[in-house]
């Protein structure tokens, strides 16, 4: 298998840091490249519609507050012109919230180290009420083999 998957059990609408569930992931994934310091794309990868990932602060827990605001912000549920709601009254804020962040990152790897900015995280942002368990898939491409 080429790839890794990360399982994350969300528990409601939120940010969940996945930064360090990356890291290991990359260091199983670095190491059966068998090159001593690897560098590449680390690529990440979420199947759902109704969650999103990005890079955010993962220093100051307000930063990530503030955003949430912002989406929930972006995308009420009492717009009038909402029409699917097939899963519940978050149902279309969720893809909304989704269709303005990302399904994938790409990040940079240098000697077998994920580049983040000082204060950066790697976050599974979850847009629905309920629980869910989501999958993360992640694979690494080396510069040369």
């Amino acid at each position: 298998m080429s790839y890794e998957t990360i399982h994350i059990s969300t528990h409601g609408e939120g940010f969940y840091s996945i930064t360090d569930d990356v890291r290991k992931v990359l260091n199983d994934l670095v190491q059966r490249t068998e090159i001593a310091s690897p560098s590449g794309i680390l690529h990440l990868f979420v199947g759902h519609t109704s969650c999103a990932m990005l890079l955010s602060e993962d220093y100051d827990p307000s930063a990530k507050k503030d955003l949430e605001s912002f989406l929930k912000h972006l995308a009420p549920r009492n717009l009038p012109f909402i029409q699917h709601t097939l899963e519940g009254e978050d149902d279309s804020p969720s893809h909304m919230k989704s269709a303005l962040l990302h399904q994938n990152l790409a990040c940079i790897v240098e000697g077998g180290e994920l580049l983040l900015g000082t204060w950066q995280g790697i976050f599974l942002a979850e847009f629905r009420d309920a629980s869910h368990r989501r999958k993360v898939l992640v694979k690494f491409s080396p510069d040369s083999w």
